[in-house]
């Protein structure tokens, strides 16, 4: 199973290679794969070093809000 986590564009170079924010970790993908024009402030999903579809900002927005939550209850059953 693959999760995918939304991540937001943050630069696009001349070689495609774009760098995304996923969750406060940054990290270079290809665009090569994408089959829609993207730009700066995008969110796209990712999957092996590759950004696969592009993701509405609001869905984008409501994923990340969940996985934050997810993230949070994991924390506090791990202190608890």
């Amino acid at each position: 199973m693959c999760l995918s986590i939304p991540s937001q564009i943050e630069e696009i170079d001349e070689n495609n290679i774009a760098l995304v924010d996923t969750m406060g970790v940054k990290r270079k993908v290809s665009l090569d794969l994408i089959d829609e024009p993207v730009e700066v402030g995008d969110f796209v999903l990712i999957h092996v070093g590759f950004a696969m579809n592009k993701i509405d900002k609001e869905r984008a927005l409501d994923s990340l809000e969940l996985y934050k939550e997810i993230v949070q209850k994991m924390e506090e059953e791990e202190g608890g």
